[in-house]
């Protein structure tokens, strides 16, 4: 009986735990129809208003990262202590309009071996000083400053591809303030001619020495588009550089013969024909053609030379235009920067009447603004776009893919939401393409926001800097970018 008994009473507690078990359902599901009421609730009922602002191109001055003119300095490493901290003082206490600086280093010194623990120690006290200054570098190596390069050389090149792995520590140390690492350490001031070392087997094996010694952040330069062509085995730029090659896409041009004559100073050929000469260079329109192509993904810049019809101020805005420029030598040649100083802007616009030089230093490189701004409210997606389009009207490509950012400031209780946009920056190529226009591109959920009056930022920020890319728009950037618009949700 008292199994029974117990068997029974077991039974008579089911419906107790069923019963129970109902009403926490019961209760669970009331809660989700509720949540999901009170979100569709919020949802439907809310008010949302947007207000896109409009933007103005001006022609104000922007200090940016990796584009502009630039001074030169030359050091000579040499084998006794050296005060570089009071050289630095002395040598660039007066360089305070450039964002540039092109920093040639001399191992004359060195040509007969290795580089002393002295020599050493003296290069990375140089790089430790340069660090201290808010400068890029534009970085150049040579052996040669009088225009004696293949008297000057070391007799091997084995001796070349020793320092550059003696420079490995020091130039990973400094890679962030590095730029462009201009040449191969060959030939007169450092330009690749009359070098002893200039065959296509000699310049590859310095090309793949120097890239492996560097970090892949760092654009490589040689002299002329033949060489490029040489050390990368490929006629073609876009074929070259979507390879799997990593030195391809690192390779990039210096030109210190830029406008100079019809040949840039030897770095076409002069003959018509289309077969390349014994340096593999083509003519002048053909290598125009390659340069439009290969520098809209690496840069190109020098210096100009030689007061002449090709660098006249039309012909030169043309010129730097075609060559993607992105960086000039502001102390060479002067008759040529003078002359640009004496010309006007004649084109209708914001640069109306200004003078030519300073109409070029504000095109050097990458330049862009707002051409127009979209926020829009979608009630069906529950979401708030925003479309920002930009123009580039620099002469060259903003080469290193940016972060875009748009970002919601509620005033009153000091939050804010940050969203990054998608944009094919590498698209505004600038130059001849100055009025193609992208779009960057964000949608934030209405969820992800409370009842506020939001005021709507856009920027963009340099990748290896981290610095600001400044617009060129009359409105000035704010703490939190550039102010595009408003959304006010109730």
């Amino acid at each position: 009986m008292r199994y029974n008994d117990r068997a029974e009473g077991h039974k008579l507690q089911r419906p107790g735990r069923a019963k129970r078990k109902g009403i926490f359902v019961f209760t669970a599901l009331t809660v989700l129809l509720f949540s999901v009421l009170g979100f569709f609730i919020k949802n439907i009922f809310l008010s949302v208003e947007t207000e896109s602002f409009s933007f103005i191109e001006s022609a104000r001055e922007l200090r940016n990262p990796d584009r502009g003119f630039y001074h030169l300095y030359t050091f000579l490493i040499e084998e006794e202590p050296t005060d570089y901290e009071q050289i630095i003082k002395t040598m660039y206490q007066n360089d305070t309009d450039t964002e540039l600086m092109l920093v040639k280093i001399s191992l004359q010194n060195y040509r007969e071996g290795r580089i002393s623990e002295t020599g050493l120690r003296n290069i990375e006290k140089l790089f430790d000083e340069l660090e201290s200054l808010d400068k890029r570098m534009i970085l150049r190596f040579v052996y040669d400053d009088e225009g004696k390069g293949g008297e000057n050389e070391p007799e091997s090149l084995d001796i070349i591809l020793w320092h550059m792995q003696q420079l490995e520590l020091v130039l990973s140390k400094h890679s962030g303030q590095i730029f462009v690492q201009q040449g191969l350490f060959i030939g007169s001031w450092g330009e690749m001619n009359s070098t002893r070392y200039g065959t296509a087997e000699d310049m590859r094996r310095l090309a793949e020495q120097l890239a492996a010694v560097t970090d892949e952040s760092i654009y490589l330069a040689v002299r002329t588009p033949a060489q490029w062509r040489s050390i990368i085995r490929s006629n073609n730029p876009s074929e070259g550089i979507s390879s799997d090659d990593s030195l391809a896409a690192r390779l990039s041009l210096f030109n210190d013969g830029l406008l100079g004559n019809s040949s840039d100073y030897g770095t076409y050929k002069i003959e018509d024909s289309s077969a390349a000469d014994s340096l593999g260079r083509w003519n002048r329109e053909e290598e125009l053609d390659f340069q439009r192509e290969l520098c809209l993904s690496v840069p190109n810049g020098g210096e100009v030379i030689n007061d002449n019809f090709y660098n006249d101020f039309e012909n030169a805005m043309e010129g730097l235009a075609q060559r993607h420029i992105t960086y000039l030598n502001m102390d060479y040649d002067q008759a040529v920067l003078k002359k640009w100083k004496k010309a006007t802007v004649s084109e209708a616009g914001c640069f109306f009447g200004m003078d030519g030089y300073t109409y070029i230093d504000r095109h050097l490189g990458y330049r862009l603004f707002i051409a127009d701004v979209n926020l829009e409210y979608s009630q069906r997606r529950r979401s708030i776009s925003a479309e920002v389009s930009l123009k580039n009207v620099g002469f060259a490509p903003l080469y290193k893919t940016p972060k875009i950012n748009l970002v919601l400031y509620d005033k009153d209780k000091e939050s804010i939401l940050k969203k990054e946009m998608s944009c094919d920056m590498k698209s505004l190529a600038g130059g001849e393409e100055a009025d193609c226009q992208q779009s960057a591109y964000a949608e934030i959920p209405v969820s992800e926001l409370s009842k506020a009056d939001y005021t709507v930022y856009f920027s963009i920020e340099d990748s290896d800097t981290g610095k600001h890319i400044m617009l060129a728009n009359e409105q000035d950037e704010e703490e939190y970018g550039y102010c595009i618009g408003t959304v006010q949700i109730h």
